[in-house]
C-alpha cells in the first residue's frame, strides 16, 4: 500500500481484538483503503497536506472580480509563492481566506498594494502558487529516530512504536513518509527476572524502563505483550498478547516492533538523510473522521466476510463476520452524517 488512512491498521486490530496475520492485515488493509474512499468521496476533499505547484486561469475567467480567486477543491492550509503572468507577488500581499481557515478555499490581493494578476500571451493557466494544500496539517509528536537514515533507505528505526500504526503519515525534518508495514528488532535488552506461564505473572523487570513507552508491544521468545504501566525499571504488561501462546521466559532478548517500512518522499516532499535523534511528527486526521474510518472498515470487513450477504436491521441484528462485533447501521448512518456536515465541502455554484 502506498496511500494514507484516515485511520491506522492497528486502530482497527484494537476495536476487533484481532490477531497479527498476514491475512487479518491484508483484509482490514482493503477495508481502509475502501473507508478511506468512501469518506474522501462523502465530504468531497482531501484531508491530508500536500506540497505542490498549481497553475489557474486568470481570475475573470471565472469572477468578476480581477484580485479574488476561487480555489474549488484545491483547498490551501499555507502558500510559499504566487506568481502571475511570469511576475513573482509577494507572498505578504496575498490574503488567505476565509479568515478562519484553513482550509482556505480562495485568495485575495491586498487591494491596498500595486500587487495585481497579470497576464502574458493568455490568460489561461496563468496564476502559479505553490504551498500546501489539503484541509489541515495538524500532528503530533510520535517519538524520535533511534539511528540514522540514508536518502535510500526503505526502513526507518524508531524510539516509540507504540505512537505509531500501519497507514500512518509522518514527517522527519521536511520530508513525508508513509509508513507501509512494521517488524520487530531487538531493544538491546534482556529480561531481568524470570517470567513463568502463568496470566497474572505480569511484572516484567528491564535494564532501564525509559527506553520502553506504555502501550508498545514487546516479544519475549514467541510470546507478545502489552505495556500497560512503567514502575521505574519494570514493566507492566498483559501477557500472551495478540493471540500468542502464554509462555515461561528466563533470560530472553525483549523486541519491540519498531522498525517501519516506508514509502519515502511523498507528497511533494523530497527523501533525505536524517540523523538519530530527530523528531518525528505524525499528521492527524480530524477525531470523527477517524472514527468514522474504523468504523466503516468494521463494516466492510463484517460484508466481505459474509460474501456481501449479511443482513442487518436498523438496531444492528444480523450476522457479525470480521471479528466479533455486529456494526449498527443506525450509529453508522449517524456517525456519517455527523462527519459530513462537519467537513463536507459543497461545491461552488457559477453562472454560465
Amino acid at each position: 500500500m502506498s496511500s494514507i488512512w484516515l485511520a491506522t491498521r492497528e486502530d482497527v486490530k484494537r476495536a476487533l481484538d484481532t490477531k497479527e496475520t498476514a491475512r487479518a492485515n491484508a483484509a482490514i488493509d482493503r477495508a481502509l483503503d475502501s473507508s478511506t474512499d468512501s469518506i474522501t468521496a462523502l465530504c468531497n476533499r482531501t484531508f491530508y497536506p500536500e506540497r505542490r505547484s498549481m497553475t489557474w486561469d486568470w481570475p475573470n475567467q471565472q469572477t468578476a472580480r480581477s484580485w479574488r480567486l476561487w480555489l474549488d477543491a484545491n483547498e490551501l492550509i499555507s502558500i510559499e509563492s504566487v506568481s502571475s503572468g511570469g511576475v513573482d507577488i509577494p507572498v505578504e500581499n496575498v490574503l488567505l481566506r476565509p479568515d478562519d481557515g484553513p482550509p482556505f478555499t480562495r485568495i485575495e490581493l491586498d487591494l491596498g498594494t500595486n500587487s495585481s494578476f497579470g497576464v502574458l500571451l493568455s490568460p489561461q493557466r496563468s496564476i502559479t502558487i505553490v504551498g500546501l494544500y489539503g484541509h489541515r496539517n495538524t500532528e503530533a509528536p510520535a517519538g524520535t529516530l533511534a539511528a540514522n537514515v540514508t536518502a535510500g533507505a526503505a526502513t526507518v528505526t524508531v524510539t516509540d512504536a507504540s505512537l505509531i500504526g500501519v497507514g500512518q503519515l509522518l514527517r522527519i525534518d521536511a520530508e513525508r513518509l508513509i509508513v507501509t508495514g512494521r517488524r520487530s528488532v531487538t531493544t538491546g535488552q534482556t529480561q531481568q527476572g524470570d517470567l513463568t506461564a502463568h496470566m497474572n505473572n505480569t511484572l516484567l523487570p528491564v535494564s532501564d524502563g525509559t527506553a520502553f513507552a506504555i502501550d508498545e508491544v514487546i516479544t519475549l521468545d514467541g510470546e507478545r505483550m502489552l505495556i500497560v504501566d512503567i514502575t521505574g525499571n519494570n514493566l507492566v504488561v498483559i501477557r500472551a498478547w495478540d493471540g500468542t501462546v502464554l509462555a515461561a521466559h528466563t533470560g530472553a532478548t525483549i523486541y519491540a516492533s519498531r522498525q517501519l517500512t516506508v514509502s519515502r518522499g511523498v507528497l511533494g516532499t523530497t527523501a533525505a538523510a536524517h540523523t538519530g535523534g530527530a523528531s518525528i511528527v505524525k499528521w492527524q486526521s480530524p477525531g470523527n473522521v477517524r472514527t468514522l474510518a474504523v468504523a466503516e472498515a468494521l463494516n466492510t470487513g463484517q460484508a466481505e466476510l459474509s460474501a456481501y450477504a449479511r443482513t442487518q436491521s436498523a438496531l444492528g441484528e444480523g450476522t457479525s463476520g470480521f471479528g466479533t462485533r455486529s456494526m449498527s447501521q443506525t450509529a453508522l448512518m449517524t456517525l456519517r452524517s455527523q462527519v459530513q456536515d462537519a467537513y463536507g465541502r459543497h461545491t461552488r455554484m457559477r453562472a454560465v
